[in-house]
């Protein structure tokens, strides 16, 4: 049956870069190749330089020719194959763009259904009545600060006249707080704590009286 109808390849696959490897290395072997042509017809001329017109000059002039002409064929071959490779890095450069394309558009749709599945949760309703709460709170802490810091004003009824005279007698009670200090004393002590008023005079001279009238 495998005869008739024949199996399936177990080979892998070609690839870009597989085929680009292999032609860059087929234009390297070309390379060897025409290396050692140009060897050759350098020889040739430098052997046709040094010869006379003849027979001989001729064949060695038609065997430079014909390595002349394989020379031509091999940089024909070898132009055509440096523009396949050419041709398919191009390729494989646009493979590479799309890749990453399709790269960067499966991250913006997982991120797109990321985002709506997120916002989706989001209740704009609600947020607008927490913002307006919100403005309540604030508004009701102001009126309270305003209520708080409200000064009071002096009834009308009150009479100025006694208001003066009432500071006049604040300030004549602070210039005798003033005068008397912690440490005076009273003026019913001042007679007690004074000095005996029976002393005459001062002890010193009393002493000297006595002694004069001894002497005499």
């Amino acid at each position: 049956m495998n005869r008739l109808f024949g199996t399936k390849s177990a080979a892998p696959k070609p690839t870009l870069d597989g085929a680009i490897s292999n032609v860059d290395s087929r234009v390297s072997s070309i390379d060897v190749k025409l290396s050692a042509l140009n060897a050759e017809l350098s020889s040739y001329q430098s052997r046709l330089s040094k010869m006379r017109d003849g027979p001989g000059r001729n064949a060695l002039r038609q065997k430079a020719l014909k390595v002349l002409q394989r020379r031509k064929q091999y940089e024909a071959q070898r132009e055509q194959l440096s523009q396949q490779s050419w041709n398919m890095e191009q390729a494989g450069m646009m493979q590479d763009n799309l890749r990453n394309v399709m790269t960067t558009v499966d991250a913006m749709k997982t991120t797109t259904k990321t985002l709506k599945q997120q916002y989706g949760k989001i209740d704009i309703d609600q947020i607008e009545r927490l913002q307006d709460e919100m403005q309540d709170l604030m508004d009701m802490g102001n009126e309270i600060q305003e209520s708080i810091s409200r000064a009071y004003d002096v009834p009308e009824d009150v009479d100025e006249a006694e208001l003066d005279a009432e500071l006049e007698a604040l300030g004549e009670e602070s210039m005798f707080e003033s005068t008397v200090g912690e440490d005076a004393i009273p003026t019913f002590m001042q007679d007690e704590v004074g000095p005996p008023q029976f002393v005459d005079e001062p002890p010193e001279q009393a002493k000297l009286k006595e002694a004069a009238g001894g002497v005499g």
